[in-house]
């Protein structure tokens, strides 16, 4: 097995001598008699055997803040402490040098003995400081499969509980589809132009996912309701209104959400996606920035979506009939903000 490596950096040809007996017992020592032999050795070096640098600060050629300076900038063995040992200790140096991410500072004259325990204390504080690093990123390598997995197994149950909803109604199952796409294309235009909505990227993904079953409570409602071919009666429709609480308690009872935040989203955004910026939606009248950001972006969608598609009980209307429908407050009132995301997005949505 090959031995560790210490490369020491004087232009005193003794000082070297004398540093690389007392450590040769411990390691192989390199020697270079000023910075750019330094830099050349280094550009050679085995970085998994090099364990530490031993620097004098005044030399020719290259003075040792210069090759510190150098090799920062190289990025050549940057993980190996270097200790500089030099006859200027002021606190002028050493703050510079600390500045260099230098791990200790000895002065000359100095104690073999005392040498030898700093620089191998050192070396010891970095290689466990190594092995941390090396722990901290195979645990957050583990953390992120293991989220990966859950995100995978909660994207999986929500499209087999959607797909239910599609069994029962075919329109359901289309809209399904496109509500995801255009909660997606809205969503990201309110990120854009409103952060303070704190919408990014893993938020985005999650509602995307959590649309989806926006109507699993329809699973709840007769098909003599949810698939009759004409306009409902105002009890059919009461009766209608609750597949948003018979949602809800279907994924209260599933239990089936690895992640809370999935849970939480989803639960939300099936309960509030029919109310209304003005309190006069349902089930429980909220208004304003009382209901969630994500079930305001899903409200528009679902509405938006309805309303370019063929129902039993409807035809298609056109995109600018449903976009005049939707400014107007047909469909109820949605936040200003979200209208104005709605508007820039329209020719995106149109291809969906």
């Amino acid at each position: 097995m090959e031995r560790e490596q210490i490369l020491v950096v004087d232009d005193v040809e003794v000082n070297r001598a004398i540093l690389t007996e007392i450590f040769s017992k411990q390691y192989e020592c390199i020697e270079a008699a000023n910075g750019q032999a330094a830099l050349e050795q280094l550009e050679k070096a085995d970085d998994s055997r090099l364990v530490a640098i031993l620097l004098d600060v005044v030399m020719p050629v290259m003075d040792g803040f210069e090759f510190l300076r150098r090799r920062a900038q190289l990025d050549l063995a940057a993980d190996v402490p270097v200790v500089l040992i030099s006859g200027d200790t002021s606190t002028e140096n050493a703050l510079k040098a600390y500045g260099y991410d230098v791990a200790d500072v000895i002065g000359k004259p100095f104690d073999p003995r005392v040498v030898l325990r700093r620089v191998n204390n050192i070396i010891d504080l970095y290689r466990h400081k190594y092995e941390l690093e090396m722990m901290v990123a195979d645990q957050t390598q583990k953390l992120r499969r293991q989220n990966e997995l859950l995100r995978s197994n909660n994207q999986h149950l929500i499209d087999l509980l959607s797909n239910v909803v599609e069994f029962r109604d075919v329109e359901s199952g289309e809209h399904i589809k496109r509500m995801k796409a255009l909660t997606t294309l809205i969503a990201q235009q309110v990120a854009k132009d409103f952060p303070e909505y704190g919408l990014n990227d893993g938020e985005i993904e999650i509602i995307t996912s959590a649309a989806a079953l926006h109507d699993i409570g329809k699973i709840a409602i007769p098909d003599s309701i949810l698939l009759k071919p004409g306009r409902l009666t105002g009890e059919e429709f009461e009766i209608m209104k609750t597949h948003t609480v018979q949602g809800c308690r279907i994924l209260e009872s599933a239990q089936i959400f690895n992640d809370k935040k999935y849970y939480d989203y989803s639960y939300d955004i099936c309960r509030h996606h029919h109310e209304r910026w003005d309190g006069r939606g349902y089930p429980d009248g909220l208004a304003g920035d009382g209901i969630s950001i994500a079930a305001q972006i899903v409200s528009l969608a679902d509405v938006y979506d309805a309303l370019t598609s063929v129902r039993v009980y409807k035809p298609a209307y056109t995109p600018e009939e449903a976009m005049h429908m939707i400014q107007n407050g047909e469909c109820g009132s949605f936040n200003p903000k979200l209208l104005a995301c709605f508007e820039k997005v329209q020719k995106r949505l149109h291809s969906v």
